[in-house]
C-alpha cells in the first residue's frame, strides 16, 4: 500500500483510458488523492460523446473490456455505444470514482513548477466560464485522440449554411431526419457506421460524399445466445479463453509477416468482397488506390449491404463549395439539402492544451521540433516531468485500443509509485533516449504500408505518420513490460536510489546462496556417481 504523503495526482479525461488509469491507481496502489478533470457530464469519453445511430466498436467486445473486469452478458460480439456506455458507468459506480471526478470541467493549462516539483493546473467550468486552480504532481494526459471533432472548413462556404450542420461526434438527441435531404461527407469509420440507420428511414434522402474510397472488411454482429452468456458467467475461464482466442487472430497477422503473394491475394479478395456488395454502378469509384493497411480498415456491418437502397446515393464528384441551401460539387452540379453531418474525423496532430514542463519546454513545441506527435513509447516527453500520455503519438494498433492503454497504465504505475510513495520528486525521459526510439519507429514506418497513402495518421496527409504503432502488439507489451530507468532522469530520488540497491544487492545474495547451494548438490551427485562407478570397474 502506497503512503500519500498529500501527493496528489491529476488525470485529464473519463475515457476508457482515464478511468481504468485511476481504477488502476485505486486497486493497484490503494491511492486515492487524484481528481479526474472531464469536459462532458458524464464518464465514458468517446461512447458518451458519440451518441450517432448505429455506433459500436470495432473490435470484438470481450477484448474491448478491461482485463480485470470482463462482461460475461454482452449482447454481441460488437458492443453497441449505449451498452459500452452503460459498462463504464457500472465500473466507475463499482470502484467509486465519481467523487473523484470534477464534471463540465476542461483543463487548459498545467505548467511545472521546478522549485516546488509540482504542477499549476488550471481549468475552467464550462458552463460558467469560472476558472480555478490546483496542484498535482503527477499528470497523466487521458484525452486521447478522439477528442475535437474535426470540421472541414478548407471546403469554402461551411459557415454559410442555413440548414442544420452537425458533426457526428456531436449528434443532437432532438434530431428528426424524417423527410429531410441528409448529407454526410466521409465515409471511414463512423460514417460506415450510421449511415445503415438513418437512411433505413425510405423518406429521408441520402448523399453519401466521398473523396477517397476505404477498404472494407466483413466484421458481422454476432448475437450471443443465453447458453454462451451462462458459459461465460459460470464456467472458470471460459470467458477468458474466449478473449485469448480473438486476441490470437488479431495478432497473428502482425507476428508473422505476409508474402507479397499473400498481400496481393488479400487485397483481390477484398476487392471481390466490395463488388460482390456494391451496386454494378459505383464498381469503378469503390475500390482504393492505396493499398490495404494504409489507412484503417473500415468494419462493413452494413453499409455495403444497404447501397442498393433507392434513398441512398454515393457522389465522388468532389466538393467545391458549400452554399446556404446545399452543396455545390466540382462538377457544377448544385444539390440542396436540409442537414449536413460532418464524419470528418478529428484534429489529432496537435495537443489539445498548453502543457509547460522544465527549461521553458512544451509539449507542442516538442511536436513542432519534431515534425509531428512525437514522445517516448507513446508515453514520457523529455523536459516534461512527471506528465503521462495515455495513447500518445504512434501508439495505434489495429486491435483493442483499450489493451494498448492498460498496458500503459501499467508502465506508467511503476514510473509514479516511486513520486507517490515519497522516495522519487520526478521522473523525466532523456531526450536522447526519445529521439533513439522514434528514430527507430520512424525507421520501420517507412518501410511500411503506411507510407503509401494520403492520410489523417500523417502531418499534413503526407508528411510524418504520427499515429501506428508498426509493431506486432505482443512488442508493445514487452516494450513497457518495465521502465528502463537508464532513460530517465531522477530528482529527489535518493531514498528511492538506495532502495534498489539494496533490492539489488539481497537479490544478488539470494541467488548467490541458491546458485552455491545448487553447485553444492551437484558437485555431491557427480562425486557420488564417479566412486560408484569406479567401484563398478574394479570389482
Amino acid at each position: 500500500m502506497v503512503d500519500r504523503l498529500q501527493r496528489r495526482v491529476a488525470i485529464i479525461g473519463a475515457g476508457v483510458g482515464g478511468l481504468s488509469q485511476a481504477i488502476a491507481l485505486k486497486t493497484k496502489l490503494g491511492f486515492h488523492d487524484f481528481t479526474i478533470f472531464e469536459k462532458g457530464s458524464d464518464v465514458g469519453g468517446a461512447w458518451r460523446a458519440n451518441t450517432y445511430p448505429g455506433c459500436s466498436s470495432d473490435v470484438q467486445i470481450h477484448w474491448y473490456s478491461l482485463s480485470s473486469d470482463l462482461y460475461p452478458y454482452w449482447n454481441k460480439s460488437h458492443g453497441l455505444q449505449p451498452e459500452i456506455q452503460a459498462y463504464w458507468i457500472n465500473l466507475s459506480k463499482k470502484y467509486n470514482l465519481y467523487p473523484h471526478i470534477a464534471f463540465n470541467t476542461k483543463v487548459l493549462s498545467a505548467e511545472w513548477d521546478d522549485a516546488k516539483q509540482q504542477y499549476i493546473i488550471v481549468a475552467e467550468d464550462v458552463l460558467s466560464g469560472k476558472r480555478i486552480s490546483s496542484v498535482a504532481h503527477v499528470v497523466i494526459s487521458a484525452v486521447g485522440i478522439l477528442d475535437a471533432p474535426r470540421i472541414p472548413y478548407e471546403i469554402p462556404g461551411v459557415g454559410k449554411f442555413q440548414g442544420v450542420s452537425f458533426h457526428s461526434a456531436q449528434w443532437p438527441g432532438s434530431i428528426d431526419l424524417q423527410n429531410k435531404r441528409v448529407a454526410v461527407i466521409g465515409n471511414a469509420s463512423s460514417g460506415a457506421q450510421f449511415v445503415p440507420s438513418v437512411s433505413e428511414d425510405p423518406s429521408v434522402e441520402v448523399v453519401n460524399f466521398i473523396r477517397t474510397p476505404s477498404w472494407f472488411t466483413t466484421r458481422p454482429h454476432i448475437p450471443y445466445s443465453d447458453t454462451e452468456k451462462w458459459i461465460f458467467a459460470n464456467i472458470p475461464l471460459a470467458m477468458r479463453l474466449h478473449r485469448a482466442w480473438i486476441v490470437f487472430w488479431f495478432e497473428l497477422p502482425l507476428i508473422i509477416r505476409p508474402s507479397d503473394k499473400t498481400l496481393k491475394k488479400r487485397r483481390e479478395a477484398m476487392t471481390k468482397y466490395i463488388l460482390d456488395k456494391a451496386p454494378s454502378r459505383y464498381h469503378d469509384r469503390m475500390i482504393p488506390d492505396h493499398p490495404p493497411g494504409c489507412k484503417r480498415t473500415v468494419a462493413n456491418s452494413g453499409f455495403l449491404d444497404v447501397l442498393h437502397r433507392p434513398n441512398l446515393t454515393l457522389n465522388f464528384d468532389g466538393i467545391d463549395n458549400i452554399a446556404e441551401n446545399g452543396i455545390i460539387t466540382k462538377t457544377g452540379e448544385m444539390l440542396p439539402f436540409d442537414v449536413i453531418v460532418y464524419a470528418t474525423g478529428f484534429i489529432s496532430d496537435r495537443y489539445p492544451m498548453h502543457v509547460r514542463g522544465s527549461n521553458e519546454a512544451t509539449i507542442q513545441g516538442y511536436y513542432d521540433a519534431h515534425g509531428g506527435p512525437t514522445a517516448y513509447l507513446g508515453t514520457s516527453v523529455p523536459d516534461i516531468p512527471n506528465f503521462y500520455l495515455l495513447a500518445g503519438p504512434n501508439t495505434g494498433i489495429p486491435a483493442s485500443t483499450l489493451f494498448m492503454e492498460e498496458v500503459q497504465v501499467g508502465y506508467i504505475h511503476q514510473l509514479i509509485e516511486p513520486v507517490l510513495s515519497g522516495s522519487a520528486s520526478s521522473f523525466t525521459v532523456k531526450a536522447s533516449h526519445a529521439d533513439e526510439y522514434n528514430a527507430k519507429v520512424q525507421e520501420r514506418i517507412s518501410r511500411s504500408v503506411f507510407m503509401q497513402c494520403h492520410s489523417w495518421a500523417r502531418m499534413n496527409g503526407t508528411g510524418k505518420v504520427f499515429n501506428p504503432f508498426p509493431w506486432a502488439m505482443t512488442r508493445w507489451w514487452w516494450l513497457l513490460r518495465k521502465p528502463n530507468w537508464d532513460h530517465y532522469v531522477a530528482v529527489g530520488a535518493e531514498k528511492w536510489v538506495w532502495a534498489r540497491r539494496r533490492k539489488f544487492v539481497k537479490n544478488s545474495l539470494k541467488c548467490a546462496a541458491i546458485l552455491t547451494l545448487l553447485c553444492s548438490y551437484i558437485g555431491s551427485s557427480v562425486q557420488t556417481t564417479w566412486c560408484d562407478y569406479l567401484w563398478l570397474v574394479t570389482t
